[in-house]
């Protein structure tokens, strides 16, 4: 029970990755709060894991900072923030992404994290805890083919502000710590790993022979949240991805 006595924010939680890294944490003793903007499906994952949920839409500063409020009115503190959620557009090249594509994915996916760690940090100065943010081997190199620049510039941000809010804030024991997974089966990539042939390259890519699940992420993500296991630990951007960013 590494997460014992400790509450967490899990931000766009009802499925995928986030999900997952509910459960782990629940398993582990934390006290739950899941954020999402489809009530039916928050509702079921908070049942199925015991958790309190809050419709929260990453891109409205109002509602993400009532989400930390609600957290904070109803639990007494906040221990863990983990900036999950994210949106994966379209692929397209450069010249045909419309300006309210590439607004979209920038608000929910660098936007988001910005409001949720702005209103977060009150309340994590005051005993220290830890913020993992969620980004994507995407923000670490540029790939062939992967034509989905907004969200490779989302997460290459998130990569650096882990760095930045890391030194900004570790005299306040807050440690800040970021994954980048690789290509992870979820809802989001389902379209993305819809083809045969796009899965049989996808796994060629990966050294280890496979590309990644939510177990994956999550078991990182308790790595990063837990005082135990990771106390010196701050500013750290893991590369989750089988090997393949090291080709």
């Amino acid at each position: 029970m590494k997460l014992a006595g400790k509450v967490a924010l899990i931000t766009g939680a009802s499925r995928g990755i986030g999900k997952a890294i509910a459960k782990e944490f629940a398993q582990n003793g934390a006290t739950i709060v899941i954020s999402g903007t489809n009530k039916t499906k928050l509702d079921e994952t908070a049942k199925e894991l015991g958790a309190f949920a809050i419709l929260a839409d990453m891109r409205r500063e109002a509602e993400v900072q009532n989400l930390i409020n609600k957290t904070v009115e109803k639990f007494g503190k906040l221990d863990i923030l983990v900036n999950n959620a994210g949106i994966f557009p379209k692929i397209k090249l450069l010249h045909e992404i419309s300006s309210s594509e590439w607004r979209d994915v920038l608000d929910v996916n660098l936007t988001g994290p910005f409001y949720a760690t702005k209103y977060s940090i009150p309340h994590l100065q005051i005993n220290g805890g830890a913020i993992i943010n969620i980004a994507s081997s995407a923000g670490l190199k540029a790939y062939e083919n992967f034509n989905a620049d907004a969200y490779s510039a989302s997460k290459a941000a998130l990569v650096l502000l882990t760095k930045c809010w890391a030194l900004e804030y570790a005299k306040n024991k807050i440690r800040v710590n970021c994954i980048c997974p690789g290509v992870v089966e979820t809802d989001m990539t389902s379209e993305f790993l819809s083809s045969p042939a796009m899965r049989d390259m996808m796994n060629y890519a990966y050294p280890i022979g496979r590309f990644g699940t939510v177990n994956d992420v999550a078991k990182a993500a308790l790595y990063f949240a837990s005082d135990e296991d990771s106390p010196w630990v701050t500013g750290a951007v893991l590369p989750l991805d089988g090997g393949e960013s090291i080709k």
